[in-house]
């Protein structure tokens, strides 16, 4: 997929592209090479500095980024024995979302991801990563099998939010959701949920009952999207930006006020810069959470996760 960048990413763009124009000299002299170094220094500089002072709303924009790792990009490198499991046994398949099994390292486990496209074509097979309810009984489907085997359950959250289309609603989108709340909430296993871009409103909360709560360096999650906020509350998505701001929706945000159990640091510039690195850092921070959740009496779960949500809010009585 071709180079893509967004507004605050231009000034690197010029850098990229005057590099690529001195690399592609078939016989570079001794003082193209230097000035190709140099550039590259400047380019170092330039990446770090833009973004070591990203707001909220930039941050939305990189979750979105279409040069991003999707869940198959983890999946791919991840678990290389990786079976994909169909179907919802109900109504259909939903590619929206992608589940099965496989090793991650020496452990078996259960993965279950939301998966965007990277084109048009394969945008609308994925229905843009929105999940339909038999996506949600599909990964339903998964989380059983993978209790009844006992394998650890890592969930991939990157979505704009549930489908929202008649069919859908037909079907029981809310019902099967809810379902999936109430069963993820009481499994036998270690769960870890990791949002990866996007994770909106129920559409993420469908698969995203977990023990940790991780989530990549430039990632947002929400009841709500920043636009969506905005029309609601200023009748104007334009916006944006501002209800990002207020809705909190960044890590570092989340990891203040106790929903984000840890955040998983990306390479300079960004996981669509660096995606090799991007993966393993995913990787080691899964590991490193599971070896502690391993030790966990599987009776305990239902407990610790009440424990965990009952935390995240608060109430006070008024006399």
């Amino acid at each position: 997929m071709p180079k893509y960048y967004l507004d605050f990413e231009e000034p690197i763009r010029e850098l990229d592209e005057r590099i690529l124009e001195l690399e592609s000299q078939t016989d570079p002299t001794q003082e193209t090479l230097k000035e190709i170094a140099k550039t590259q220094g400047k380019r170092h500089q330039l990446i770090e500095k833009v973004y070591s002072k990203l707001n909220p709303w930039q941050r939305v924009q990189l979750a979105r980024h279409p040069n991003r790792p999707y869940s198959l990009d983890y999946i791919q490198i991840l678990i290389p024995d990786f079976i994909e499991l169909h179907g919802d046994r109900y109504f259909s398949d939903d590619p929206a979302v992608v589940s099965g099994i496989g090793h991650l390292g020496e452990r078996r486990i259960a993965i279950i991801g939301q998966q965007k496209g990277r084109d048009t074509k394969e945008n609308l097979y994925r229905n843009f990563g929105m999940m339909r309810p038999e996506g949600y009984r599909k990964a339903l489907r998964v989380m059983n099998l993978a209790e009844k085997f006992g394998l650890p359950l890592i969930t991939l959250m990157d979505t704009p939010g549930a489908f929202p289309g008649i069919g859908a609603e037909e079907r029981g989108q809310a019902e099967a959701i809810a379902r999936n709340l109430l069963e993820m909430s009481a499994l036998k296993i270690p769960i870890i949920g990791v949002v990866i871009g996007e994770g909106a409103s129920g559409g993420a909360l469908g698969i995203g009952i977990c023990d940790r709560f991780l989530m990549m360096e430039n990632t947002w999650y929400s009841v709500i999207s920043p636009e969506g906020c905005a029309s609601i509350l200023f009748r104007d998505a334009g916006k944006a930006p501002e209800a990002a701001e207020s809705l909190k929706l960044v890590p570092s945000d989340l990891q203040e006020i106790g929903i984000c159990d840890r955040i998983i640091p990306e390479p300079n510039g960004g996981a669509h810069r660096d995606k090799d690195s991007a993966i393993n850092n995913l990787s080691q921070a899964i590991q490193e959470e599971l070896a502690a959740l391993e030790k966990i009496n599987p009776e305990n779960f239902l407990d610790i996760r009440i424990e965990k949500y009952d935390a995240l809010g608060f109430y006070q009585e008024l006399k």
